[in-house]
């Protein structure tokens, strides 16, 4: 396989991976719980700081999806 390919793969699933985690996060603002949230926040911006430190995503996009997620929750506060 090559390497190229082999990187589409990876990139893909750690994609989907933030898309499910953004996902339920959002999923459990929109709930109203706001406690759980809190808890989920950190895992969310952990998992997008991976994301750049492996050159899935650029920091640029990572800051951006950041900064709404917490403004989301200060919303929903």
């Amino acid at each position: 396989m090559r390497n190229s390919q082999r990187r589409n793969l990876h990139n893909r699933s750690v994609k989907s991976n933030l898309n499910r985690l953004e996902k339920n996060y959002r999923a459990v603002l929109s709930a109203g719980k706001k406690d759980e949230a809190a808890k989920l926040l950190p895992a969310v911006t952990s998992a997008l700081d991976k994301a750049v430190k492996y050159g899935v995503l650029s920091r640029p996009t990572v800051n951006r999806k950041k900064s709404r997620l917490t403004v989301a929750q200060h919303r929903a506060a």
